[in-house]
């Protein structure tokens, strides 16, 4: 039967591998719809993007590219699907709101398994869209006991990736560790100039010409994971601070939709700190 596959695979450099990749396809009769492949020459790791379609076996494609590239490849054959996130929210409604407006009107690859939240102010909101809520105050509990309760409820789900839609809480160690390169998060870009409350008050009484976003995967580095979209936005005198938070939550869910495009649509590799996006 014919059908499509997104072959992804992050391995050392070598000579000829885009060549023993594609003969790997071509032997089995396959059609490369898409390719793209980048190399990092500083670190010699070789990346490569490719639609394939025509009739295969995923397990047979896979042994058969790993017989022909070196040893340490990450390879990933995914047959195109609607992958599952979960939603974690606090109070602010306009990233999460993107999400959810985008996925009823068809513009998500993705299946929105539930918004959990620590305060219940979206609850309303949410179940608009009829998406189930589960609300997990933190009030009277340490970081790691209601992490406990969070990841207890996660687990009954199945999911691709979790989404911080300004979930204003810092996840610890153990959190971030349970879900390797699955946490993706929104900050405004100001970080780390200027932390802590009300960062477009401090921006605006620093005068700053430009605000902007950064969507990111979650790591032990506060706000510094590597970095899947960005954008900024001018601004000048005439600007208040609320016009500016304005302007800069615009920004965040803008951003924050582009890089679950990306994801959902796998063309993110992580490569240490950074990415390789195609």
């Amino acid at each position: 039967m014919e059908k499509t596959a997104r072959v992804l695979i992050d391995c050392k450099d070598a000579k000829g591998l885009v060549y023993k990749i594609s003969k790997v396809f071509y032997d089995r009769g396959l059609n490369i719809d898409n390719n793209r492949e980048f190399v990092d020459k500083e670190n010699e790791r070789f990346f490569m993007r490719t639609v394939v379609s025509g009739a295969f076996d995923v397990k047979e494609l896979l042994d058969a590219l790993k017989a022909d590239i070196p040893g340490d490849a990450h390879i990933r054959v995914i047959e195109p699907e609607d992958k599952k996130i979960i939603l974690l929210a606090t109070k602010e409604s306009h990233a999460l709101g993107d999400i959810l407006v985008r996925h009823a009107d068809g513009e998500l690859d993705a299946q929105i398994q539930c918004v959990i939240a620590n305060h219940d102010t979206l609850q309303t909101f949410v179940r608009r869209f009829d998406i189930p809520f589960f609300h997990i105050p933190a009030e009277g509990m340490s970081r790691e006991e209601h992490e406990e309760l969070v990841m207890r409820l996660i687990g009954e789900f199945e999911f691709d990736y979790i989404v911080l839609a300004k979930y204003m809480r810092i996840l610890t160690p153990t959190f971030v560790k349970a879900y390797p390169e699955q946490i993706i998060n929104i900050h405004h870009s100001f970080l780390p100039a200027f932390i802590g409350a009300n960062p477009y008050k401090q921006a605006f009484d620093r005068g700053v010409k430009i605000i902007g976003a950064t969507a990111h995967f979650v790591t032990d580095d506060l706000d510094e994971g590597p970095i899947i979209a960005q954008d900024v936005i001018p601004v000048n005198h005439r600007l208040t601070w609320k016009d500016m938070q304005r302007a800069g939550r615009d920004g965040e869910k803008i951003v924050l939709s582009r890089a679950l495009t990306l994801v959902l649509d796998d063309r993110v590799f992580v490569n240490g700190n950074k990415t390789v996006i195609f």
